[in-house]
């Protein structure tokens, strides 16, 4: 499952983690690959903190919280270097982390993409045909326009939108009002507009509202789903978390077309 969005700064990173920790948490085996190359994250959100081991030219990637499996481009970089790549090196770390990492028998593998329709979007839909599509928007028209024009791309790569989520929703403050920080209703518009585009239904999965302990997890290490199991938002990405498990195709005992 690709996680994806149209522009930076919507929480994509943020909702892979913690989708993943999610699905960990029903007892599935969960791997992330990062493959937003400029501004990798993820595994400082999920608490790794070693390197891959290398064995027989196999990377074995790190586990970081729950049991998740990490690779990212982060962990073979000093901290604060810029990675400064044009496109066929793109191309080739992303073709690494998918034929080079020793993920062992997964049940999900979560590919955190960078946002847009560059270099590692066409990459993965090249490399990996069957992988499903999940648009991360927030309820912002703007960001809603720029989230259609990606998940419109999949027209040209053949691969299905499984799925949007709206972060950074509506919060409730202590005094019982209520925070549309970013807007409302987006979600829906683009789940629409895809449905539309596409002719297949693709549905709103949830909507994840804004919650400071999202993004203290983030930093900490310990995903919300974890760090605070009861709250709104960590329901409602639990809720997104089994609808993937529903939607999506088992590719279980199939070989998949990789293509190099």
């Amino acid at each position: 499952i690709a996680v994806t969005s149209g522009k930076g700064g919507v929480g994509k990173s943020s909702m892979t983690a913690n989708l993943a920790a999610a699905l960990a948490a029903q007892g599935l085996k969960v791997g992330v690959m990062d493959a937003d190359i400029y501004g990798f994250s993820i595994p400082r959100m999920l608490g790794v903190d070693h390197d891959p081991q290398v064995i027989d030219g196999m990377m074995i990637p790190p586990v970081g919280v729950g049991g998740i499996k990490v690779i990212s481009i982060g962990m073979f970089v000093p901290d604060g270097q810029a990675v400064v790549w044009r496109g066929p090196m793109l191309h080739r770390a992303l073709e690494q982390f998918i034929m080079d990492v020793h993920f062992g028998a997964l049940d999900v593998l979560l590919l955190d993409l960078p946002p847009g329709t560059g270099d590692i979007a066409i990459s993965m839909a090249q490399l990996l045909p069957n992988a499903e599509l999940v648009l991360i928007s927030t309820p912002q028209h703007a960001a809603v326009d720029v989230a259609e024009r990606a998940g419109t791309l999949s027209l040209q790569t053949g691969q299905k939108v499984v799925g949007v989520v709206e972060n950074m929703a509506a919060m409730t403050l202590p005094d019982g009002t209520v925070l549309d920080m970013f807007g409302s209703g987006g979600g829906q518009v683009l789940a629409e507009r895809l449905s539309e585009a596409l002719s297949y239904p693709v549905p709103l999965l949830g909507s994840v509202p804004l919650d400071v302990n999202l993004r203290t997890g983030g930093d900490d290490g310990m995903p919300v789903v974890w760090g605070h199991p009861d709250s709104a938002t960590a329901e409602e990405i639990q809720s997104i978390a089994s609808q993937l498990l529903q939607s999506g195709e088992s590719r279980a005992g199939q070989n998949l077309p990789l293509f190099v």
